[in-house]
């Protein structure tokens, strides 16, 4: 097992500024006070014996992943045990994150993570992370005498549709703790919406903003930098910001690698395809590849909004597209030439990957710096080093926020090339692959159904396996983020015309009658600014306050 597990900013290069971070620091802050995100300060190698792990249930081996990120004197074994287990229990599937086979000829297979609550794959990290908040906050308020404040955490989160509901369905009636959800107006599917407003929990507060997803984490990450707020309120992260949520994503990665090698023990290292949108989930493969996981390659899957796969083209971030309509559509353009978003993030039919700034990027690019000024400057202290790399970090993201964009070092560039690839996948194509494969055309598995997010990602894989490099021994693991019923404008638009399908037939009985049911929500006008969200925030907190000392 690892050392003392110890955590840093991504933008740490100050030295009048604190280093290092416990695990419990970095989960209670969620975001660094300079505006980095935190990062562990060693990936710990299980190389030698990840294998003694193969025949794991889902939980057992999740504690082994997470185990080796948390130290006994923080959490210990029973506690650990018992916070994973916990987190687990609400799972619909008995493998939690099963996978499947899709196509046997093209070795092609899929990642479901939709078992949980809210039918989300984020439902695996946020089950874990509320869990963990509550866990903290007992701990903190066994010690304080009656007449003492209670320790107390405002959440606050920025969802484009998933996060939100698998956050409030991990918070939801938890003590001491109040939730704080913006989403883009509008902007969520109809589902989303109600998973989110008609939970009534008096901790809980959705606030519909009118804007884009853009604007909903921006206004999360100022509050984090706000000192008055960070003053009246204990505030915490959901969004990917929060190191938790990456740690909890890990454990899949390996829970299906191992169910292919069951079935292969002669199993290549695999290909991950992952629609991406705010870079959380496919970075946790990244992790998991460098703790030794044999990954042959992590593909990002991106919709319209393509400022990642942009990236991986030119080395260039950048909020605005560069290149000409009459582009290759594979590399990046579709046939109608609508790529052009100057304003925001484009709408398409998977909200969730609307994003024109991947936060997690960010924690990827740390990684990178750092080995690149290892590479160059060999000859320098560790530490130097460290400040270097995050000095570059917050120079970029500076310039990312004046100019609307940053170019990394070319040697950079290379190192992201040889561990991920990227493709983008316009509308036309996400409704074309919903279609083929439900018709067994694009896969084996006929009548499947695939919300958008993971068609995307099943479109990315087939083309990938198409591809004039791919080893057609090497497994592909395509991942399924959520579950088809979330997104019943895009299924309906892709399947109404196909002879014996019904959308009834893929509603979970949970989904019944969602949308009668009473709501709470806030509007959020749209000139609203800091100070209003400050405001808001407290004056709700006070009514919880209020509704609780009345209990």
């Amino acid at each position: 097992m690892a050392s003392k597990s110890r955590y840093s900013s991504t933008r740490f290069h100050d030295s009048s500024l604190q280093e290092f971070f416990s695990f419990e620091e970095v989960v209670l802050k969620g975001l660094a006070s300079d505006g980095g995100l935190f990062h562990p300060d060693l990936i710990p190698n299980v190389r030698q014996d990840y294998l003694d792990w193969k025949d794991l249930s889902f939980s057992d081996l999740a504690y082994e992943v997470i185990r080796r990120y948390v130290d006994e004197d923080e959490i210990s074994d029973s506690e650990l045990r018992d916070i994973v287990h916990r987190s687990y229990s609400t799972f619909r599937h008995e493998d939690v994150v099963p996978t499947i086979e899709l196509n046997k000829s093209k070795n092609l297979h899929l990642l479901e993570l939709f078992h949980g609550p809210t039918f989300a794959f984020k439902d695996v990290a946020l089950q874990f992370l509320g869990n963990l908040f509550e866990f903290f906050l007992v701990r903190k308020n066994k010690s304080i005498s009656p007449s003492e404040i209670r320790h107390h955490l405002t959440v606050i989160g920025a969802t484009s549709g998933d996060t939100g509901s698998a956050a409030i369905y991990g918070l939801r009636g938890k003590k001491d703790v109040s939730v704080f959800i913006m989403f883009p107006d509008g902007k969520v599917s109809p589902v989303q919406e109600a998973q989110m407003t008609t939970v009534l929990d008096p901790n809980v507060h959705c606030l519909s903003v009118q804007g884009t997803f853009d604007d909903c984490q921006d206004f999360v990450k100022a509050a984090f930098g706000d000192a008055e707020m960070n003053r009246t309120h204990h505030l915490a992260a959901v969004n990917s910001i929060n190191w938790a949520r990456i740690l909890a994503q890990i454990t899949y990665y390996f829970y299906s690698y191992f169910t292919l090698l069951k079935a292969n023990p002669d199993l290549k290292p695999v290909k991950f395809v992952v629609p991406t949108g705010n870079f959380g989930d496919i970075l946790a493969g990244y992790y998991a590849s460098r703790m030794g996981l044999p990954v042959k390659k992590l593909i990002i899957a991106t919709n319209e909004n393509d400022i990642l796969h942009r990236f991986w083209q030119t080395g260039t971030y950048s909020k605005k597209p560069t290149h000409h309509p009459t582009e290759n559509p594979h590399n990046g353009i579709p046939e109608d030439g609508s790529q052009a978003h100057p304003d925001g993030a484009k709408e398409t039919l998977s909200p969730a990957m609307d994003i024109l700034v991947s936060s997690n990027f960010e924690r990827l690019l740390w990684h990178l710096s750092l080995e690149h000024e290892f590479m160059v400057n060999s000859h320098v202290k560790k530490e130097t080093s460290i400040r270097t790399a995050g000095s570059k970090i917050a120079g970029w993201f500076q310039d990312l926020k004046t100019t609307g964009k940053f170019t990394v070092d070319p040697e950079i560039l290379q190192n992201a090339q040889e561990t991920f690839g990227t493709y983008r996948v316009s509308d036309k194509e996400t409704t074309e692959m919903i279609r083929a494969c439900y018709r067994g055309e694009a896969i084996a598995k006929k009548e499947y159904v695939l919300d958008p997010h993971s068609a995307v990602g099943v479109a990315a894989s087939l083309r990938e396996i198409d591809s004039s490099e791919h080893d057609k021994n090497i497994a592909v693991v395509s991942l399924a983020t959520a579950h088809p019923a979330k997104f019943a404008n895009a299924v309906d638009l892709a399947l109404k015309d196909e002879a014996g399908f019904d959308f009834d037939s893929v509603l979970p009985e949970q989904f019944i009658g969602l949308d009668k049911k009473e709501r709470k929500v806030i509007k959020v006008p749209a000139n609203t600014d800091l100070a209003g969200i400050r405001d808001l925030v407290t004056k709700e907190v006070e009514k919880e306050k209020e509704i609780r000392n009345g209990a």
